[in-house]
């Protein structure tokens, strides 16, 4: 099955879509890979879902990426005394470090790394900070804050501590387990909730060496600081909006989300844009304006997948939900200002012979009007060099590892193909000519650019560059 598009599409699983039909539908009407979100997943479902996307790669002959993302540490208010309770502006209340409280005006934060961190004038936000406190004084058993925006205080909701560097990993013992299983599974990418600095993506990666490809979801104000240290240990980005959105100005966040795609694109690494982007889809089997325009902005910024959360997952219309990104992105691709936009955001090569490579390529076929791009690859880094170029051409990625072919279906413009190594170099050429045929991408008598490392089956070693004529093909 041949994707008309470039931009991919991530579609979560939940309780409306993890019936094997609804997850083959999902896939037809364009979900390239699928995330797990183990804030809502047991092990045995975990484990459910895993096998029946693998069932249905089989199926259809195409790989398929599955992302689990990790919870992460969260940190929630206790019981409030006499139950939920409103605050007003201006109003100083009395934080304590217990899971409930004996005073009916305290409000208990059972966390002790909260009282260990706090500083006076920093900010904690409650319930997706439609509260607002401000810190006066702190100990490491109480703190004294001040109401500055108010509402209704309820039981359990959600903390956000947006000035605050807090002395916790990034994975709790849930994780810990929740990533074992998903290892032991062989999913192809972990997902980082609740980085804050380098050493949290770091520790990710020393756990799971080369069973997984690991992604740094951007959602702290804090990692913002580290950006260009956490892009270069992480293997993927993810913009999520909604912590993010909670815990910066709002009216920020468009401008993060733009730098955060442009320099994961600059190092070469496939970056998702993620939450609420077709949030009414949720009970509406049609989007807002709104929305529309926020899927197709991520699209023009060259995003290399975008994100559908609750919409496939919980809601009532997940299948339309893909299929209207799908819609989305396709128009978008299409639209005359979108080449020169990409373009405009090219980075030029560094000085390297990959590097080099790719650039030449993007350039011969653009020249020759080359029908596609076939990369052979071992490691990946080849396809993701030239999913970096953004070439008009379509890409088409040939390895013989499977794990590679799933882990790049959420790269831009990769059309992954699993097939056994080339033999010699004129096999490699062969061979790439043969399926840029079979997959429909051209015809006897139209050129394509091929290119791979020489020797070959030396990972990382991009150094080739080939026009090949695609001759007579019989079908296989």
């Amino acid at each position: 099955m041949r994707r008309r598009r470039k931009t991919k599409i991530l579609a979560t699983l939940g309780p409306a879509s993890e019936a094997p039909q609804t997850i083959r539908a999902l896939f037809e009407a364009g979900a390239d890979a699928f995330r797990i979100n183990m804030s809502h997943t047991s092990h045995a479902s975990l484990a459910d879902r895993h096998r029946v996307v693998r069932e249905l790669e089989e199926q259809v002959g195409r790989p398929i990426g599955i992302l689990v993302d990790l919870q992460g540490p969260k940190i929630r208010l206790g019981e409030l005394p006499g139950g939920a309770r409103e605050v007003h502006n201006g109003e100083k209340v009395h934080l304590v470090r217990r899971v409930g409280a004996d005073k009916p005006d305290d409000i208990p934060i059972p966390h002790a790394e909260v009282f260990a961190a706090l500083q006076p004038g920093e900010t904690i936000l409650v319930d997706d900070g439609k509260i607002r406190l401000k810190i006066d004084d702190v100990t490491k058993e109480t703190a004294e804050a001040t109401i500055e925006a108010g509402g209704i205080l309820k039981d359990k909701k959600g903390v956000n501590l947006p000035d605050t560097i807090l002395p916790i990993p990034a994975m709790t013992p849930k994780d810990r387990s929740d990533l074992d299983a998903a290892l032991n599974l062989g999913v192809d990418w972990i997902a980082l909730s609740f980085v804050q600095r380098p050493d949290d993506v770091a520790e990710l990666k020393k756990i799971v060496g080369a069973r997984a490809a690991c992604l740094a979801k951007i959602e702290k104000p804090r990692a913002l600081e580290w950006l260009p240290e956490i892009v270069d240990l992480s293997d993927a980005l993810m913009v999520a909006r909604g912590d993010l959105g909670v815990e910066l100005p709002v009216q920020e966040v468009p401008g993060k989300q733009k730098s955060i795609v442009r320099l994961a694109r600059k190092a070469g690494k496939p970056v998702i844009v993620a939450t609420q982007m077709l949030e009414s889809m949720v009970s509406a089997p049609v989007p807002t304006r709104a929305e529309v325009t926020d899927v197709a902005n991520a699209v023009f910024e060259g995003a290399d997948a975008v994100m559908l959360s609750a919409e496939s997952a919980a809601g009532q219309y997940p299948v339309e939900a893909v299929s209207m990104m799908d819609k989305i992105a396709m128009t978008v691709e299409g639209d005359p200002l979108y080449v020169s936009i990409i373009d405009s955001q090219r980075n030029p090569p560094e000085a390297t012979t990959a590097d080099a490579i790719m650039a030449a390529v993007h350039e011969v076929t653009g020249t020759i009007h080359a029908r596609a791009v076939v990369c052979w690859t071992k490691s990946g880094s080849t396809a993701l060099r030239a999913s970096r170029e953004r070439s008009d051409a379509p890409i088409i990625v040939l390895t013989p590892t499977l794990e590679v072919s799933r882990r790049l279906s959420l790269a831009w413009g990769l059309h992954c193909i699993y097939t056994e190594d080339a033999q010699d170099l004129d096999d490699m050429v062969e061979r790439a000519a043969r399926f840029a045929f079979l997959e429909g991408f051209a015809r006897p008598g139209e050129r394509i650019v091929v290119t791979a490392g020489v020797p070959l089956r030396t990972p990382g070693a991009t150094n080739m560059l080939r026009v090949a004529f695609v001759g007579p093909q019989k079908p296989a």
